[in-house]
Parts: C-alpha cells; structure tokens; sequence
C-alpha cells in the first residue's frame, strides 16, 4: 500500500490540532466542563452517553453485573449487546477503561473531542485525494468539516453520531479507491467499522459517498464498461463491510422491532430564512438543520459556480450536488430515505453533516484550482449578503450572532484577497494562511459557545460525577446482595440510567432499545417513565420489590442540580414493612442517602397455581396478579374542590377553584396509602404528614409513577391534598391501600417455595428447585425476546411468558432449571459475518493469485478533470 504522502500527513495533522483547538476554546468561552463550572451533560449525555460509557468501563475492569449479552443492572435484566452496538460500537469507546472510574464525564470529553479530530484529519486526506492542493488548505477545510454546526450543536451531546462525521470522508476515500480499482481489503475493513461503530449515522454517510461516487463518475466520464466495473466493485466492497458487520447490525435492527415504540409524527420542513440562518455562526436552533461550516468554507462554495478557472462541469456538478442534497433535506419522502425510513425521536435533521460534507468539499474545488478571482468573490460576497438579508428575518439569528458574522466575514475576505495576491511562498501567503486559520478558529469557537449556552437553556441537564454519586456507589457497594436479592438505586434518580452510573439493579432504564414488554409490564404495575415510555423509572413500590426480588432500595435526597432543596422538615418515602431507616434531611444538600431492606424471595419463584387472567386497568390488582395473593383495598374515591364542590370527571388543575382539589377514600386503619395518577402533574399529601410527594406528568412525554403516602390513620378515613401545576386528572381507582401483614405472609410463602440456589452469569440463569415443584417456575426478569429455557436435562424451550416476565412450565420432579439468553439476530447476523469474510478471503486470495501469474499493468489512475495549474 502507497504510504501517505508527505503533505497529507501534514494536512490531517493541522486539521485536527485547530478542530481540537478551536473546540476546546468553545468550551473555555462557554465556562463548560471540564473547563469550567457548568455542565455539559445535557439530554441524552447525561441520561445515556455517560452512563452506557460508565458500564463499558465496569464490563472492562470486570465490575459489571452481567455480560455482552445481558445487562442486569437495567430494566430488571435487558439485552445488552444491541445497546453496545448502539452507544459503544466505535473503537474510541474503549478509551474510558484508562480513566478513574469518578472521572467518567472527563473521559467521554476525551472521546469526543478525538472524534472531531479524527473527522477533521480524514476529511484533509479526502480533499487531496479528490484534487490536488495546498495542504494547509485541506487542513483548514478539514477542521471547517468537523466543526460545523451539526458537530456543536447536536452531535457533541450525542457522541455515538461522531462515528458518523468520521465515516463519510472514509467512505468516500472508498468510492475512489473503487474508482480505481485498488484498496478492496482497507475499503471493506473501512466499511465493517464504520457500521459496526454507529449503523445509523454509517448508513447516511454511505448514502452520501454514494452520492459522490456518482458524481465522480459522470465528472470523469471512463468508458461505460470501466464506470459499471467500478460502481460494482463498490457495491461490492460495501456489502462486503455490512456483512462483516452483520453481527452487530442485525442485532440492533432486531432490537427496535422489540423496542417500545416511538413517536410517529409527520415532518415539517423549516421556514427556509431558519434554514439559511443556520449556514451562519453562532447561530442556534433545536431542530433545524445545523449547516454551519465556516464562511470561508461558505463563499468558497458559493464562488464555486463563477470560478472560472474551475472546468465547467466540476463547477455545475459540485454545485448541482450541494443544491440536490440541501433540497433533500426539506422534503419528507427524502428525509425519511435519509434516516433508514424510521421517523426520528427528536430532530428530523440528523443527516445534515452530509451535506455540510458536500459544502467542503465543493469549498475545496473552488481553491484547489487556485484562489477565486475578483469576479468569484464578488459573486460570493454578494450571495453571501442576500443569504444574511433573508436569514435576518429567522428567530435563530440573535444579537451576538452579528458581531461573529462581521469579525468571520472580514477575516475570509481578507485572507482570501491576499491569497489571491501573494506568491506559493512569500510573507503574504503566510499572512493570508493566519488569517483563514484565525477566523476559523475564531467563529467557530464562538458557535460552538453559543450552542452550549443555549442548550442548557433549552435541554435537561445533568451534573458530572460528584459527591452525590460517590455517596450513592458507596450505599449501594455496601447493600449489594447479587444476585440473592437486587439492590435498588432508588426513586430519587439522579440521571435516567442511575444502575448503569452509580450501581445496583433496578427497573430503571433509559435506551432506544427498551424494550417493548419491559415498558408495558412496568407500566400495569403502576410504574412511571418519560421520553414517550422509553426511559422507564424505578417504582418505589412494597409489593413489586418483593416481586421482582428488591431486598434493599436505596432513598437519596432530590437532586440539587435539578431543582431547588426541599424545604427544612421534608419527610422521605414512607416505607413500611422494613427493616433500616428511611431517614429525613433538612435539606437536599446535606441529606444522607439511606437503605431499607426487606426480606424477599429469590429471583426463581414457583406458582402452583399461576392465574392467568390478563393484566386489567387497576395496577393494584395487576400486582396482585403477578403475586399471587391479595394485598390491596381498592377504596372508591372521591374528588372534591377546596371548597368541598364534586370535581367532574376528577378533572383537576384547571381553573381558580380547582387550585387545591382532595381526594378522599375509606381504607383499613394501619395500611400503607398509594396513590396512582399516572395522568396527574404536581404534588400529592397525605393530610397529616410531611410535605407533597411530586408526580410528573405530560401528555404523551411523561408518565407519573405509582407513589406511597404514609399509612392511614386510625379512623380509617383517606385524605389526599393535591397542588397541580397543569391540568390532570385522578383516575377511578386511585387510591391502594396495602396490608403490609399480608404482603409479609405472600413473601414467606414465594421464599419457602421459591428455588433454593440462584446464579447468574451474562446471558444464563441456573437454579436449582425443592423437591416435587409444580406448576411454573417464575424468573424476575422481563420476558424479552431471546430466552430459552429448559428443566433438569430436558431440551431448550423458548420461554414463556407470565404477566410480562420469564415463565418455565415444570414436570412432575424438576429439580433444576437453566435459561438462557441468546440476542435475536445474533445467529443470522453471525452466519452472514461468516460468508462475508470467507468470501472475502477468497477474493483477497484469488487477486493475490492473478498478480502473480499475470504481468501487473500499469497502474492508472482514474482520468481526472482537465486542470489548470493553481499559482
């Protein structure tokens, strides 16, 4: 292989030190981690990014409970492996395992910016293969790549997306080493990797390279038997790749047929003055396409068109390109081909980096063949003007949007203009060179800034590792009793994925992959979740902790990042049948984290006689369900105003006189009060107790959670004072009064009966059984498609199913049973890997072969475009 040249090492070298350079400035005039006070762990960072890298270092250094296969810190027990290949599939990820575990954040800081540096380096090889010029030039459109605004503005916070920012120059170098019918090994290892690092954001850039590919084809116009030999051989080398990435690919594509679905909702193109104000630095908008690439990389593509030193068709054809794929982008037909036909959880503008790719790279065209002329740039200059005029009028251009825009567009005139007067070697080149570079570094610093303020104005975030989280590890370390009982890491979350960052096992799990029965078995038991049902909350519930064999909970106080501390007094979850302290704090700062335990049956329980009616609308009585035994009194209940009135249809939250509603019911003295309002947003108090235990709902965002009140008094009479922040409503059946004495007695008699021996490793459960077991065994897991189960020396089954978990039918004398898990996909996707690399051996081997025995020709190159010489 034809070893890098000389400039283009240099140009991937200084790419990467100003992407490097110019990003961690951003961060330095944002104040932003690790630079400063403020958090950069906002929406998914926070809630899945940070927590996923957090569990690959404890599956590296061995502290993970489970494997590849199962994670059962998550979702009482998920697949894992479609979660790898979803968050942690790029090599990059694997540079957490050389940080402290309590410096996670700074780790994946770390990744993320190597990323950046490596688009910008790959894009800077790309552009001097594509065409001939001046290194430092490929270096500066390079960073301009990797610094655009779909980097800084949605893709830094989304670091699996990166993997995708590095792909399309790769792939892209590919289509050309197809062109020339060189490189298929590297082109297909190219391929492998990059859809086995981010199989979403791959299959944009593949489209993209595509793109270019064609482009480069009808540009260089070879004989049509050369042009269809070379569109196979990347066709070839592309399936190739995917095949070798099959193993991964199709388990994660498996995994969101199993996933609970999302939001399906139709597109809605942005107003095109919002459009072009993102070509513009420092501009910001939650979702709108980010385009930003700098204005030097901006009017050297919009000088492409009038360069005339630039052959015709190289000008057209760029320019024709960079037109098609912006307009694809506003179409809902285009933009749903764009995101693999699955409509997007958030911004329906995930694909703009290729375009912002496309930009560069037509950028380059128009400097390759030597600096714009006066006529150009004055073109450019003056599309430029007209783009600012419209983009004037959008929301997204602010005030310091100006000073950015002014300080750029003088810096790239300049630089530009005393390019195009000064020598290949002379002061004034070198003085135009600084100045591009200064202006790049600049506004793009100033973009990137600004994205990061406004999105912790617009986003949740979330505290980087810290004293609270090195207080919750430490609770959970010590009350850790897996897998004899789960250990819970409590209600009170500090992220969406607490087991994955700070330990222990519980419901709580938050993925694009979760699954479907975890999301709606959670959700009759009474449980909560957010972001449309797909981060599923922990339940802090008696009856399904012994259920799901919770034998300690651990209480934190309200995060202090994420709301204001509780008032002096606040009394914490009234848990009943425990044995520990609950404990109170005087404020969230200072609160201790505290443990209460319970004893619990195992994690392999046996029904004798299992019910199985189906779920029904109570949660109470699907619990029961799920128990075996009743528990609950479900009292009727009543809604009245403040001034005693019936509140219709137990609307409340609307209107002056439903500001402070009641509900009111009848219960067993003694019995531990729940209250499920899954449709009901504020607080809720037991009359008589602490302050208000807060419920958190928004139609068809969030869901709130069943919650315990406090024990009912010895009159038996209920009553619940409400204080909505929104309009809600308090279903019939609301109100569960638990017998604790009762749910002691079904939890002895699950403990007796249950399996007598527990172990887990990664994708298998083994238990052994008492003697004469009959009916089904029950694992506390969700019924996940993947496991097989089978008793004693019997056969493997596929599991059944019981209420949502892992149910196995017992013969007469099972004494053991043995399940275990194997991906959906992984078969499939590891046959294909198979045939792909045996078939690319062989053709490895046969090409080696015809080398030997056939003279080599000479070698040729594709024919390029008529140039004329760059001064």
């Amino acid at each position: 292989m034809k070893p890098i040249s000389r400039p283009a090492r240099a140009a991937a070298l200084l790419a990467a030190a100003v992407a490097l350079t110019a990003f961690c400035a951003g961060d330095v005039l944002a104040r932003s981690y690790p630079f400063g006070p403020r958090t950069r762990s906002v929406n998914d960072l926070g809630n899945q990014f940070v927590p996923f890298h957090a569990h690959l270092w404890d599956l590296l250094h061995g502290h993970a409970d489970g494997g590849l296969l199962v994670n059962w810190q998550s979702g009482y027990g998920s697949s894992f492996l479609p979660d790898l290949g979803t968050y942690l599939g790029s090599p990059f990820a694997l540079l957490v395992a050389v940080f402290p575990r309590d410096r996670i954040d700074l780790a994946v800081y770390v990744v993320t910016v190597l990323k950046i540096a490596a688009a910008a380096a790959a894009m800077a090889r790309l552009l001097l293969t594509l065409r001939p010029g001046r290194w430092w030039a490929a270096g500066l459109l390079g960073a301009s790549y990797a610094l655009c605004g779909w980097t800084v503005a949605d893709a830094d916070y989304n670091p699996m997306w990166l993997d995708g920012l590095i792909a399309l120059p790769l792939l892209c170098l590919v289509g050309e080493w197809a062109l020339a019918g060189r490189r298929r090994l590297p082109g297909v290892l190219i391929v492998a990797l990059a859809w086995t690092a981010n199989f979403y954001t791959a299959y944009m850039a593949t489209l993209g390279a595509a793109l270019v590919l064609l482009l480069r084809l009808l540009l260089t116009r070879p004989p049509r038997r050369q042009a269809l030999a070379a569109a196979g051989r990347a066709a070839l080398t592309v399936a190739l790749g995917i095949g070798l990435a099959a193993p991964v690919v199709m388990v994660i594509y498996l995994g969101t047929r199993h996933a609970y679905p999302g939001r399906v909702q139709q597109f809605t193109p942005v107003a095109g003055q919002d459009l072009l104000a993102r070509l513009l630095p420092a501009t910001y908008g939650f979702g709108s396409p980010a385009l930003y690439v700098g204005i030097t990389a901006l009017v050297l593509a919009l000088a492409l068109p009038f360069h005339r030193a630039v052959p015709t068709p190289v000008r057209l054809g760029w320019t024709a390109l960079v037109a098609a794929v912006a307009l694809s982008l506003q179409w809902a037909p285009t933009s749903l081909a764009w995101h693999a036909f699955a409509t997007p959880q958030g911004s329906s503008y995930r694909q703009a980096f290729v375009l912002c790719g496309l930009l560069v790279i037509a950028a380059w065209h128009g400097l390759a063949y030597g600096p714009p002329d006066r006529r150009a740039l004055g073109a450019a200059t003056a599309l430029l003007v007209l783009i600012t005029a419209v983009a004037g009028r959008s929301a997204l251009v602010r005030p310091h949007t100006w000073p950015v825009l002014l300080l750029a567009v003088a810096g790239t005139l300049t630089g530009l203009v005393l390019l195009g007067r000064a020598g290949p070697r002379t002061r004034l080149a070198g003085l135009a060179v600084a100045v591009l570079l200064g202006a790049q570094v600049g506004e793009s610093a100033a973009t990137s800034a600004v994205a990061t303020e406004l999105r912790l104005k617009h986003l949740d975030d979330y505290a980087p590792w810290g004293e609270r989280q090195e207080r919750q590890a430490s609770a959970i370390a010590d009350a850790d009793g897996w897998p004899r009982y789960r250990t819970d890491p409590g209600r009170e979350r500090t992220v969406g994925n607490d087991p994955m960052l700070v330990g222990g096992q519980g419901a709580q799990y938050y993925s694009s992959l979760t699954s479907d029965v975890l999301s709606r078995t959670l959700t009759a038991l009474g449980g909560g979740w957010t972001s449309r049902g797909r981060s599923v909350e922990s339940l802090d519930n008696a009856v399904t902790d012994v259920v799901f064999s919770v034998g300690a909970r651990l209480h934190n106080p309200p995060d202090p990042h994420q709301e204001p501390p509780a008032p002096a007094g606040t009394d914490s979850t009234d848990s009943t049948d425990s044995t520990g302290s609950t404990g109170s704090a005087d404020s969230t700062e200072s609160a201790p984290v505290t443990v209460t335990r319970r004893e619990v049956p195992p994690l392999v329980t046996v029904r004798t006689a299992p019910d199985d009616a189906p779920f029904g609308p109570s949660p109470y009585r699907n619990q029961e369900l799920l128990l075996g035994s009743r528990v609950y009194a479900v009292p009727r209940v009543s809604v009245h105003d403040h001034g005693g009135k019936p509140v219709p249809s137990r609307y409340v939250g609307s209107g002056d006189a439903l500001t402070r509603p009641v509900v009111t019911a009848r219960c067993p003295a003694g019995t531990q009060v729940n209250l499920w309002a899954p449709h009901f947003s504020g607080t809720a108090r037991l009359a008589g107790t602490g302050t208000g235990v807060p419920f958190r709902f928004s139609r068809g965002r969030n869901r709130a959670a069943m919650e315990p009140l406090g024990r009912t008094p010895p009159s038996g009479s209920v009553r619940i004072e409400l204080a909505p922040d929104r309009p809600g409503r308090i279903p019939p059946g609301a109100v569960g009064c638990l017998d604790t004495v009762r749910l002691h007695a079904a939890a002895a008699r699950l403990k007796a009966t249950g399996a007598t021996r527990v172990s887990v490793s990664d994708g298998t459960v083994r238990a052994l059984l008492p003697a004469g077991s009959k009916g089904i065994a029950v694992v506390a897991a969700p019924r996940i498609a993947g496991w097989r189960c089978a008793t004693d020396d019997g056969p493997a089954r596929p599991a059944g199913d019981y209420h949502g978990l892992i149910a196995v039918p017992l013969d007469a004398g099972s004494t053991s049973l043995t399940c275990t898990f194997h991906p959906p996909g992984l078969r499939l996707g590891t046959t294909v890997g198979l045939v792909s690399l045996a078939s690319l051996v062989l053709l490895t081997a046969l090409t080696a072969v015809r080398r030997r025995r056939v003279p080599a020709p000479p070698t040729t190159t594709p024919a390029r475009e008529r140039v004329t010489a760059a001064p």
